[in-house]
């Protein structure tokens, strides 16, 4: 395809292209080493609780295999229509993605999983743009705490309440 760059090397439009095949290679290698992890009871008689994460490994393995190759011939993004019409990134709002990433690894272990996931909720919802600080806390409230509820109660799953412990 001509003008696409499909030289045999890398160019330097294609280095964001390489930096997600490889992204994406490394998290299917991260998925194998997990599934490899999971113990095994001999109560599995052919399909064990391993199957379903090798499988997704592999795949994701081979999905980052096939991005890193497009990269490493030229690159695969460049041609889309999204990519070269796409605005200016918002590192304010990717900047308060991370900090909600965060605020949950860092809450989740002290406040429990309703106030962790809560503070990422509104933290979230400010990336997309939300100026309603108080309202997305009462949503993230009421959402965070039904899905404790559901886990805990409907499902039997401990997700961590935190200092909710013995309240709910």
């Amino acid at each position: 395809m001509a003008g696409r760059g499909d030289t045999g090397r890398l160019t330097p439009e294609a280095v964001p292209d390489l930096f997600v095949g490889l992204f994406v290679l490394v998290l299917g290698l991260l998925c194998l080493w997990q599934a490899w992890a999971i113990p095994v009871t001999p109560i599995y008689a052919q399909v064990g609780p391993k199957f379903v994460p090798y499988l997704v490994g592999m795949l994701v393995v081979a999905v980052g295999g096939g991005l890193t190759a497009a990269a490493l011939r030229g690159g695969w993004s460049r041609d889309l229509e999204e990519v070269q019409e796409a605005p200016p990134v918002n590192w304010r709002a990717l900047g308060l993605l991370g900090v909600g990433l965060l605020a949950n690894l860092v809450l989740i272990d002290s406040l429990g999983f309703v106030f962790a996931a809560t503070a990422q909720f509104v933290l979230v919802a400010a990336a997309f743009g939300s100026r309603h600080p108080l309202r997305d806390l009462g949503i993230g409230v009421a959402v965070t705490l039904g899905a404790y509820l559901a886990f805990d109660k409907l499902l039997g799953v401990n997700i961590g309440a935190g200092i909710l412990e013995g309240i709910l």
